[in-house]
């Protein structure tokens, strides 16, 4: 009796230690993948993940496979301050507020506006640029200002403020969804605006002049659409990696780091 308790306690104790490991390893993916809601500093200890979209020069854009610009730039020097290895990915502008919401990633940055409904969704870091939305059109154009907008067919790019604004009701300055057509990215509206499938594009000042300097035919409207500032945005749970990096992003504003790389890629006029 005696040797038949022993028995069955080993095997319960075994058991028992089976079910603590399975459950311990449960707790650590669950762990890793709700660090953002629990406001832990980054998804992976020693690595910041940064989502962008490589289609807004020169904020983001890529040379050959690899992704450069303002925001690359800016992300490595706080990425370096932190001791942490940068990773950037490259995804759909639409995307990354979600990704950063679910954890995904650790921070978007992308020439990102900042606004009433995306400060609903994420948290921002100091602005460290600011951005001028403008108005593309074609040389020969009637549209000569942003007052010759209304009934005209726009284009932008999906998510971005451009588009936002645009496809607003006439009530609150925009002109109708009904009147903007989204595009994946600028590139693709600009291509819509010389094939004559919309009148104007609205997208940033810098990627604009880009797209116009390749592009014959078109010209910048003196008349600008909207000045805007641009943050780095983090999951609203993610209070320590958001103080982290807006503690480093403000040392490298205050040091002139940030200046001198905005100053590499946009040249005073």
């Amino acid at each position: 009796m005696k040797k038949t308790t022993k028995i069955i306690s080993i095997i319960a104790a075994a058991l028992i230690a089976v079910l603590c490991c399975g459950c311990g390893g449960t707790n650590n993916t669950d762990s890793t993948a709700d660090n953002a809601s629990k406001g832990s500093m980054t998804a992976e200890e020693g690595k910041l993940v940064m989502a962008t979209n490589a289609e807004f020069p020169p904020y983001e854009y890529l040379e050959g496979d690899e992704i450069v610009g303002i925001d690359a730039e800016v992300a490595a020097l706080i990425a370096d301050k932190l001791g942490l290895t940068l990773e950037i990915k490259d995804v759909d502008f639409d995307s990354i507020i979600p990704g950063v919401q679910s954890g995904k990633y650790d921070m978007g940055m992308a020439g990102m506006t900042v606004t009433e409904e995306r400060e609903k969704k994420v948290k921002f870091s100091t602005s460290y640029a600011t951005g001028v939305q403008v108005v593309i059109v074609k040389e020969d154009s009637d549209i000569k200002s942003i007052d010759d907008l209304e009934g005209k067919k726009i284009g932008a790019q999906q998510g971005t403020t451009g588009y936002i604004y645009a496809s607003d009701t006439p009530e609150n300055g925009g002109y109708g969804e009904e009147n903007v057509t989204g595009y994946q990215n600028g590139a693709l509206a600009v291509e819509a605006l010389k094939n004559g499938k919309v009148d104007c594009v609205i997208i940033d000042n810098e990627p604009a002049k880009a797209y116009v300097a390749a592009n014959t035919g078109l010209k910048i409207l003196d008349t600008e659409y909207v000045t805007e500032d641009y943050a780095i945005c983090f999951a609203k749970e993610n209070t320590e990696l958001q103080k982290k990096v807006n503690d480093a992003l403000e040392a490298l504003i205050a040091d002139g780091s940030v200046k001198q790389v905005v100053d590499k890629y946009i040249k005073a006029d």
